[in-house]
């Protein structure tokens, strides 16, 4: 690909969030009820007269709102709007998306639900006033998005008039991230945090509040110089407030060059480029580097690398090693104080986290975590000092910690009586986070695998084209006539183009065609079509050339079946690409990704009457792609039938094929055959098979035909509002999926980060 498409133009990315946040509804965020309201009872058990019973417990012991509310789950996010990301004082209406997506990371990384508040106050008094009234309603506040110097004094107001957690996560999920880097940094580096030089670009809330932290884990203020844009803070100098003036110096030292010669660690919260190379070149032996300005750090890399080659480097930015990204630490550390029920976050709640972060890095990953990292298992090193906010530990990790620290310090209300009960709640969240998809991109981007398209004139492949490229998932090769494309390409908005950002195959004039011909007519010129028929369908049939291209090595993966039916597509994959070695029959994995979880479904387009055998080669090959999640299967073979209360045909068939995959892979958890209802309730399945094989709630549904399959897919899809991704065909000897026609761009996107992944993981293991 030539050209730079890294990064959207502004542009761009403008027009696709204002999109995503109109549609299918306004903003990301809704109310769901957790109890049901089906009949008379259980309104008079939400309400009148039944909701009287807990109301009066709580008002005899305030303590149990815990248990008959959601408040011990439910945290504010509030802001003022003063200082909205680089935005600055927009006002709160203005920061109302940024509240709302701070509210769907705490749901999706903690399960954490949140009321987004955006209150219309400026006076330190004010805001206080208004945010303490609130308390009754949270567990928690996360105050967001508030200028400095009024930050500092909000947030210590509050903590005193408060007995809930207050947490600024401007200063302090940034600091603990950095001292995480830091703490790893000097371990490398063989020095010591007490003795260190440091130095300091910008003199904000963040910067004050990483300073604040590093001094508290044992740095000395006498070691610590900070500058702003006015230079060096020293003694005597006018216009600083007081949280600035606690790291004034009696120095004659004005610049920041002159700050950073001798310096160990250069701590950047200001503006892109202020690290000039040459100021680099003056600090000491093995710097550590945090450029943290964003989109465009102090320093980039690269050019820090050139110059220092002994350089340990952390940014802001998730293309580069080491991103400092505040969501590695703030929802999991709401969560062990929510789970505790601590009245504050303290000092020693933060280390913990601090403590807990940096320990992961430095942890060998197992297998489930190595998936969200990609092909290459990271190692702890100068590129990684500090794990991906996509590692599924993060939660196991600091959550716990964060609650013995509170319940060391006396804050806990509720401590955590049962850690490894604890521990196991933790983990069944994250396996039904919804963020099953995350290791899938981690994993593809920057492989640079080419995926071809069959329809590569169609809108919603394009839309998909530019986002792969631009999140560098894969190398997109699209299908169709360039002029058409083009066209297109221009009435869309979208700005990348053919033959320059991705590569086009035209069916109409390919100097590749007769090479094409020739492939496709070696592959099924035994099976019925003549010389005349290949050189028609090579012309015609996209499908035919998307897996030609594969077969002849020119593509990795290809994607189809925007038009036309789904048996015609995979008859087409079948002939040209074949099946893997070892499969005798393709088979179609569907996922559904709920509020709930994530569910798999198979067999739900290919096979429409399996026999046992048939079933369970697919339940292996599907098993085998679910762990390429990151997930453990657990598998139910569903029926009508449970455990041998009828004798069809399918029921005896599920039973067969139960048989031949506990003998083909003895350790694999499965059982059945059994009810829907007993699948996913294992209190459930406990009254009619105590000593089930299947442990808790199955997350893959094997079903005895297709149309049990499909009919209990769409249905369940429909009632759940659920994501579908898929269908994954199982068995091609190199990975080829058909989608369905009512697909989305976002669904495009998904499935090549699945094929692109899948050829990733197939190549390490060649």
């Amino acid at each position: 690909m030539e050209g730079d498409n890294s990064r959207p133009t502004s542009g761009d990315l403008d027009e696709q969030a204002l999109f995503f946040h109109r549609h299918p509804k306004p903003g990301k965020l809704a109310i769901q009820a957790t109890k049901p309201l089906g009949n008379q009872r259980d309104l008079a058990l939400a309400y009148s007269p039944g909701v009287a019973a807990p109301c009066l417990a709580i008002a005899k012991d305030p303590h149990l709102a815990a248990d008959y509310t959601s408040r011990a789950n439910l945290v504010a996010v509030v802001s003022n709007g003063t200082a909205v990301l680089g935005l600055g004082n927009i006002g709160p209406l203005a920061s109302k998306p940024v509240m709302e997506g701070k509210a769907v990371l705490f749901k999706k990384f903690a399960d954490i639900d949140v009321f987004d508040i955006e209150i219309d106050a400026h006076e330190i008094d004010r805001i206080c006033d208004v945010v303490a009234a609130l308390e009754p309603t949270f567990g928690g506040i996360n105050l967001e998005d508030i200028k400095a110097p009024e930050c500092f004094e909000v947030e210590s107001r509050l903590r005193e008039r408060m007995a809930i957690p207050v947490f600024h996560d401007d200063q302090h999920g940034t600091a603990i991230i950095v001292a995480a880097a830091i703490r790893n940094g000097l371990m490398l580096a063989g020095k010591k945090l007490d003795e260190v030089k440091i130095v300091a670009s910008g003199a904000g809330a963040a910067a004050l509040a990483c300073l604040n932290l590093l001094v508290e884990l044992g740095a000395r203020r006498e070691n610590i110089i900070v500058t702003d844009i006015d230079g060096v803070v020293y003694e005597g100098r006018e216009a600083m407030d007081r949280w600035k003036a606690v790291y004034a110096k009696k120095t004659e030292m004005r610049t920041l060059e002159e700050a950073c010669e001798g310096a160990d660690i250069f701590l950047g919260l200001s503006a892109g480029g202020v690290l000039k190379p040459d100021y680099l070149k003056k600090m000491a032996d093995r710097p550590l580097i945090m450029a943290l300005a964003n989109p465009t750090p102090e320093i980039m890399p690269s050019l820090a690398k050139e110059v220092r080659p002994d350089a340990m480097i952390c940014t802001g930015r998730s293309d580069f090693p080491n991103q400092v990204n505040n969501v590695l630490c703030f929802p999991y550390i709401f969560r062990g104080a929510l789970d505790c029920g601590a009245t504050s976050i303290t000092e020693s709640m933060k280390q913990a986290a601090v403590d807990a972060i940096a320990a992961l890095a430095r942890e060998d990953v197992s297998e489930v975590a190595a998936k969200a990292y990609g092909s290459e298992t990271p190692i702890f090193g100068p590129d990684f000092l500090i794990p991906t906010p996509f590692d599924p530990r993060l939660i196991l990790k600091i959550a716990p910690a964060v609650a013995e620290a509170a319940e060391r310090d006396g804050v806990a209300t509720r401590p955590i009586t049962d850690r490894g009960a604890y521990l196991e709640k933790l983990n069944r969240f994250v396996f039904r986070s919804g963020l099953i998809m995350k290791p899938i991109f981690q994993i593809a981007t920057g492989c640079e695998k080419r995926i071809i398209f069959s329809d590569g004139e169609d809108e919603r492949v394009l839309r998909a084209a530019q986002v792969l490229l631009e999140d560098r998932v894969c190398q997109p090769i699209l299908i169709g006539r360039p002029s058409v494309i083009s066209s297109r390409l221009e009435r869309f908005g979208l700005r990348i183009r053919p033959g320059t950002d991705f590569e086009v195959i035209n069916p109409e004039d390919d100097p590749r065609y007769r090479d094409y011909v020739d492939h496709y007519f070696a592959k099924v010129g035994r099976k019925g079509v003549t010389p005349d028929t290949a050189r028609s369908v090579v012309r015609t049939n996209p499908t035919v050339i998307a897996a030609v291209a594969v077969s002849r090595g020119e593509a990795d993966a290809m994607i189809c079946g925007l038009e036309g039916r789904y048996p015609a597509h995979v008859t087409d994959i079948s002939q040209v690409v074949g099946v893997a070695e070892g499969v005798k029959k393709f088979a179609a994995l569907s996922m559904l990704i709920a509020q709930g979880g994530t569910k798999f479904f198979l067999d739900t387009y290919v096979q429409r009457n399996p026999n046992a055998a048939e079933l369970a080669e697919m339940t292996l090959l599907a098993a085998d792609e679910i762990n390429r999640f990151g997930i453990t299967p657990k598998i139910a073979l569903v029926s009508h039938s449970n455990f041998g209360s009828d004798d069809t045909p399918d029921a005896e068939k599920l039973r067969d094929a139960l048989a031949l995959i506990r003998e083909a892979a003895p350790d694999l958890e499965i059982d059945g055959e059994m009810h829907g209802d007993a699948a996913l309730n294992a209190t459930m399945r406990a009254r009619t098979m105590p000593n089930s094989t299947l442990d808790g709630e199955a997350n893959l549904l094997v079903f005895p035909t297709l149309d049990a399959a499909n009919i209990t897919l769409n249905v369940v899809k429909s009632m759940l509002e659920a994501l579908h991704v898929g269908p994954l065909l199982l068995g091609p000897a190199s990975p080829a999926h058909v989608l369905t026609p009512s697909v989305t761009s976002r669904g495009v996107v998904n499935m090549a980060a699945i094929a692109a992944a899948q050829v990733v993981q197939r190549t390490a293991k060649a």
